[in-house]
């Protein structure tokens, strides 16, 4: 069901290591082609183009765009109470993690009157996407919504596809309301990118002249249309990052309990016939029990045909290696979204990666916490980008700004050294620009 790629006696480099190991077969630029001219209908007609998108693509044509506050609060009352109360859980931890990353600036004199200070401030508006494909993700509300309230951001505006009732998923209405998020439209796909990217305007009377204003920043993860899309408006309004199909390595030796691994690699694929699940191992015995129960478990799990699809694809596999240092060169190349580390002294391992969205440490600590209830972030940086790119938080809705106060002595004081720069650069307007400060 899956593939092994065997590693064992052979010294590759980070950039091999790269080209070798498995990902998924993704074509955002031909994606961005076909969204393009959705974008471009959406950026002239607006909420009319919304309906037709929605239409074509949805199979649902919503009555009104942006969701009624009745929808909100009824969603929220028809919520199952032990999903509420898990979710209230989730939204204090995750908001207990988040007030820690609030940046703090700085100031600097250099001598009297001579002072840099560097200022954090939040976006003014963000627009945050929720998925309602193939699974339904009140989750990812909480973990995108949590960090720009944390941050400061004063208008936020959620959008998700409409379901048949032309009315995002009830659970992702629900966390909304929870979250005091009152600004949420039934929009999904790459026609909601360009609606928060241009914004809209309204097209009957419920829409308002205008139906949604532009955003400052776009997050959350979405299919490869949405990812598309928010590669085309990067540059317009800034976005968190072009995320891929969920992915999860496992770093794990002979200590590993089989079922665990098999169950978390499972659990990483029922997102979608296109997740990774990949195993990274020096023991055989360990790959041999894995594959054994892994036949056992997807029969018995709900979305099996979904997961034995990923588990077979070529994004995901079993690397055998010689040893553990082996192994986090290998996930250190990958730069797993999230990478599992189930070894003796998980957390000495673990100090030892340099590369993962998020790292979870030993075997009580599966990707199922900390997809709901860690308090960590499950927005995370896919197909390797964790190389250079942070999951979201805080300061993904934020601005590091610098503040220069001089004074007149301390501008003199740098005068000549301005003077002296300017000219070897060969911008002589830019010394007189001080120069005539002391006219």
């Amino acid at each position: 069901m899956i593939t092994r790629i065997d590693l064992r006696g052979r010294t590759l480099s980070p950039h091999e290591l790269t080209a070798i190991l498995p990902r998924p077969e993704l074509d955002v630029a031909h994606a961005a082609d076909q969204v393009a001219p959705v974008i471009a209908d959406v950026r002239q007609r607006g909420a009319a183009a919304l309906r037709d998108v929605s239409e074509r693509f949805d199979g649902v044509r919503p009555e009104r765009l942006r969701v009624p506050e009745t929808a909100l609060a009824d969603a929220l009352e028809a919520l199952d109470p032990q999903v509420r109360a898990a979710l209230e859980i989730s939204i204090r931890r995750t908001r207990a993690v988040h007030a820690q990353q609030r940046p703090s600036g700085f100031r600097i004199e250099f001598e009297p009157g001579a002072v840099v200070r560097q200022r954090w401030m939040p976006v003014r508006r963000v627009g945050l996407y929720v998925p309602g494909g193939l699974a339904v993700y009140p989750s990812s509300v909480v973990m995108n919504v949590v960090p720009a309230q944390e941050a400061g951001v004063r208008s936020l505006a959620v959008v998700s596809p409409p379901q048949a009732d032309g009315l995002p998923h009830p659970a992702i209405l629900a966390a909304c309301r929870l979250l005091g998020v009152e600004e949420v439209y039934a929009v999904g796909g790459a026609q909601a990118i360009a609606m928060l990217a241009y914004g809209a305007a309204g097209e009957v009377a419920v829409d308002g002249t205008v139906l949604c204003e532009p955003v400052d920043v776009i997050t959350g993860p979405g299919n490869q249309y949405v990812t598309a899309a928010k590669r085309l408006v990067r540059g317009v309004v800034g976005i968190d990052s072009e995320a891929g199909p969920t992915e999860i390595a496992i770093l794990a030796d002979a200590s590993a309990d089989p079922r665990h691994v098999a169950a978390d690699l499972i659990s990483q694929a029922e997102h979608g016939p296109t997740s990774a699940s990949v195993l990274v191992t020096d023991s055989i015995d360990l790959v041999d029990r894995v594959e054994e129960l892994i036949p056992e478990l997807v029969a018995a799990t709900k979305h099996g045909e979904r997961v034995s699809t990923a588990l077979a694809g070529p994004q995901s596999a079993v690397v055998l290696v010689d040893d553990v240092t082996a192994g986090l060169s290998v996930v250190n190349s990958y730069g797993a979204e999230h990478l599992e580390v189930q070894t003796v002294d998980a957390a000495g391992v673990a100090e030892r990666v340099t590369s993962a969205g998020a790292i979870f440490v030993g075997p009580y600590a599966p990707v199922s916490l900390g997809d709901y209830m860690a308090g960590s972030n499950h927005v995370l940086p896919t197909g390797g980008c964790s190389r250079f790119a942070s999951g979201l938080g805080v300061h993904s809705f934020m601005r590091a700004v610098q503040q220069v106060e001089y004074d007149r002595a301390a501008l003199a004081a740098v005068r000549d050294r301005i003077i002296a720069i300017a000219g070897a650069e060969d911008l002589p307007a830019h010394g007189e620009a001080v120069q005539a400060r002391f006219a």
